[in-house]
């Protein structure tokens, strides 16, 4: 991953060096913006690997970025609030987020996500599985493409590494707390399990018939959810 772009967008200047400093010590070569506007500026002339996108920015949020890349690029964004409230950090999510930290943060858990989300993101990953098909869902590891009944279906990076993890292992049962170990490569301490609910239910929007009485991604309540082939 050595020589990845990932921009870095928050208006205050020492979480700024903070971040930036680790990313770049891991091989990164990194960009920062202090507000809205110039990270727009930046997407546009050069789109980065990745997104380290604060929530409150002057001039245009966080939100709103988030909201104009998701128009036109899957790019993982993953975003960082100083707000705890549910609500915030699942509008993040909903617009297509691919992680969030809420602040105060551990620069070297900021790192390691933005490493972990890198890596799985990438197209090219020669490790990965072959393609998986479950009567006309077709998810490509290699690739990074999901299809139903032979229509691509958009996905961010981290709706598509849910899928496929769980895609992997049909029929079997993960917990959330299992699933941000697995796919977010974090924990409860440092993440909220919501965030497994909200990408749950944003898959399922994009591939389920009825997204009220899902086919393949099914609830199992008490535990957690799991695929069905």
């Amino acid at each position: 991953m050595t020589g990845t772009k990932v921009l870095v967008v928050d208006d205050e200047p020492t979480v700024r060096e903070v971040v930036v400093g680790y990313l770049r010590r891991d091989g990164h070569d990194v960009a920062e913006a202090a507000d809205g506007h110039t990270a727009l500026e930046l997407l546009e002339a050069e789109p980065p690997d990745l997104v380290v996108l604060d929530m409150m920015l002057p001039g245009v949020n966080g939100l709103d970025i988030l909201r104009r890349v998701r128009s036109t690029s899957d790019i993982p964004v993953i975003m960082l609030t100083a707000r705890a409230e549910e609500s915030d950090r699942v509008a993040g999510l909903e617009l297509g987020a691919d992680d969030y930290v809420v602040k105060p943060f551990s620069p070297r858990e900021l790192a390691a996500r933005v490493n972990g989300v890198l890596r799985r993101s990438s197209a090219r990953d020669t490790n990965a599985p072959q393609s998986l098909e479950f009567d006309g869902l077709f998810v490509d590891p290699l690739s990074r493409e999901v299809k139903l009944h032979g229509e691509i279906v958009d996905m961010t990076p981290k709706e598509f590494d849910v899928l496929a993890f769980l895609a992997s292992s049909p029929r079997q049962v993960f917990s959330r707390a299992q699933l941000l170990e697995q796919v977010w490569q974090s924990s409860p301490e440092w993440q909220d399990p919501a965030t497994v609910t909200v990408h749950v239910r944003r898959i399922r929007n994009k591939i389920e018939a009825d997204p009220e009485k899902p086919r393949w991604i099914t609830t199992v309540w008490g535990v957690g959810y799991r695929f069905e082939p």
